[in-house]
């Protein structure tokens, strides 16, 4: 059985539906597409629950749909120094996944969503071909002009260096009103640091007795289940003084920080978005942002009748010096808790996110590289061209 539609989505997560609903939400005037959405079936395809923080300047698109958002954020260095800075006109928000889904339903009323796994996708000359497998074992084919898939690739790009950031995080409620609820900790460096990489803690506070609590490590290989709560443990306990508390929910993850080259087509009409089309920065982690700057491109070409090519997330200039960056940390020239710790503390905030979020301009750039270890980077950015890809 072949089913027709303009587009189809492969994956239900921040890029998938942040896709759809840009789609179904052309100008006046401009037709509505045919969009079929294919998300995984319950069971183990289907990701956890997960948090998304990101920055922007005024009201979103998602601000009805926040669990809490800040104007104010703290950078710790291991001796618990580093200020309060404000954000100014800038706001760090928090998106929990199941919010995200829900609040978007509303908005996707023209969407056909069906539940299926994705066995193989296939391009063709005049469009692609989706091969799906229903949960009761039914074969289908979906046929569209456009298929954009979010599943992650089966193995990461060859690259020059490849870490991970790979975190535990507790949603905890404290019985003492010991949080701060205006003030988001977002690298907390008073945790034990690894002999390879670094750690921070990581603290989103809801309310005075309440916050989603992370320990965070960026290296080489994820931690077990039992050392994560160890290190919870610590943090929580010895280096915040959280005192007794109880969790009511949990979540994991790890996230590649690499610089391999995430191709964004993978055919004449089949492209890769989210993080399987280079939305990750490489050099912190964060994607949501970037998710969204790729959906508004793909939906305003799509709308204007132009080829939809997803937009690369970063510009080529800050994933080279992310390159520079994680080698530095990899090779153990560049002490990461001093070098998050000096930005954030001698760099204004709104450059300085600026420069993560990937809006920043070559002057600005060329001021915070003078706060990092000059020599030390340079170094690192003579020896990468000699350096191969691995897989």
């Amino acid at each position: 059985m072949r089913r027709s539609s303009d587009i189809v989505i492969v994956g239900a997560g921040a890029a998938g539906l942040s896709l759809a609903w840009r789609l179904l939400a052309p100008p006046p005037g401009v037709r509505v597409p045919d969009v079929v959405l294919v998300a995984p079936p319950p069971g183990r395809l289907r990701p956890p629950e997960r948090t998304w923080c990101y920055w922007e300047a005024g009201p979103g698109d998602y601000d009805p749909l926040l669990t809490a958002s800040w104007r104010r954020l703290r950078v710790r260095a291991a001796d618990g120094d580093g200020p309060v800075r404000d954000l100014g006109a800038l706001r760090y928000k928090m998106l929990r996944s199941d919010a995200f889904e829900r609040g978007l339903a509303a908005r996707l009323s023209g969407l056909r969503r069906i539940e299926a796994a994705v066995e193989d996708v296939t391009d063709r000359p005049d469009g692609a071909d989706v091969a799906c497998r229903a949960a009761d074992g039914a074969a289908f084919t979906l046929r569209a002009r456009w298929v954009y898939d979010s599943r992650p690739p089966a193995a990461p790009p060859p690259a020059r260096v490849s870490l991970r950031q790979h975190f535990r995080g507790w949603f905890v409620r404290c019985d003492r009103p010991v949080l701060t609820p205006d003030t988001v900790e977002l690298m907390d460096f008073r945790t034990p640091q690894p002999e390879h990489g670094l750690s921070f803690g990581y603290v989103l506070p809801t309310s005075r007795h309440e916050a989603l609590v992370e320990y965070t490590e960026f290296g080489r290989a994820p931690l077990t289940r039992e050392a994560y709560d160890q290190a919870l443990h610590h943090y929580t306990g010895d280096v915040l003084g959280l005192g007794p508390l109880r969790v009511s929910a949990t979540e994991q993850g790890v996230i590649p920080m690499t610089d391999g080259r995430y191709e964004r087509r993978a055919g004449r009409h089949v492209f890769r978005i989210g993080a399987a089309g280079g939305a990750v920065r490489p050099s912190t982690g964060y994607a949501f942002a970037a998710i969204q700057r790729q959906a508004r491109a793909v939906a305003d070409a799509v709308h204007a009748g132009r080829p939809p090519v997803p937009p690369p997330a970063h510009p080529a200039r800050a994933l080279a010096m992310d390159a520079v960056l994680l080698r530095g940390l990899d090779t153990g020239r560049i002490d990461g808790a001093a070098f998050f710790s000096r930005l954030f503390r001698d760099v204004p905030c709104g450059r300085l996110l600026r420069f993560l979020d990937g809006t920043s301009r070559p002057a600005e750039e060329f001021a915070i590289g003078l706060r990092t270890p000059v020599l030390a980077m340079l170094r690192t950015a003579a020896e990468m061209p000699l350096l191969s890809r691995r897989s």
